[in-house]
């Protein structure tokens, strides 16, 4: 009994892992814990790389990202089936970022333009790992906002170019030439940083 109940749970494991995150979507709404787990698994770095890059701070992003999950959880019987759930959750945690900056700003009485003057403070200990945390710090500051958006996805998330394409709905040519551009950006910030 106990054999068959370990095989059962890794045959179930073997399951979730071949589905499409449209699929377990679908399953998340149903209450299927190992689905929401299994999308968790499969998004987390891309969500995260995606919050980042609007919040451009890591200890907001963490929270952001906690209440984006939540929130999947709590929503995914409103998902309507597109193919396109990643873009569905982008949704939801951009809203959430935007409600975070109303909030920063009722709380302190500031801009939106002043927030984007906020220091990072302390990388998150997965990009404290990261090399480039002085080309991700540029990143966060020179880049505009849909430039963040590609570069984190592509570095940070590791996702490829098509992917980012789909998942922000802009078409390939645009990403490929917003990440190229962006690239130029942060490889002369450094040079002049290297100058100083």
């Amino acid at each position: 009994m106990f054999l068959m109940g370990i095989l059962s749970t890794l045959e179930e494991s073997v399951a979730y892992g071949k589905m499409s995150d449209e699929k377990l979507l679908l399953l998340v709404a149903q209450g299927d814990k190992e689905a929401f787990q299994r999308l968790y698994q499969n998004t987390d770095k891309t969500i995260y790389g995606f919050i980042l890059s609007i919040l451009r701070n890591p200890q907001d992003a963490e929270e952001i990202m906690q209440e984006t999950y939540l929130k999947v959880w709590i929503s995914a019987g409103s998902y309507q089936s597109q193919g396109k759930p990643l873009a569905w959750m982008f949704t939801i945690a951009r809203n959430l970022c935007y409600m975070k900056f109303r909030d920063q700003k009722h709380e302190a009485d500031i801009g939106l333009s002043d927030l984007s003057e906020m220091e990072t403070g302390e990388f998150c200990p997965q990009i404290e790992d990261a090399a480039d945390k002085l080309v991700l710090n540029a990143a966060l500051h020179i880049l505009n906002e849909e430039e963040r958006q590609i570069v984190l996805l592509r570095t940070a998330a590791g996702l490829k170019h098509r992917e980012i394409a789909a998942s922000l709905e802009l078409p390939l040519a645009t990403v490929l030439s917003k990440y190229n551009r962006a690239m130029k950006k942060l490889q002369k910030h450094l040079r002049e940083e290297g100058e100083h």
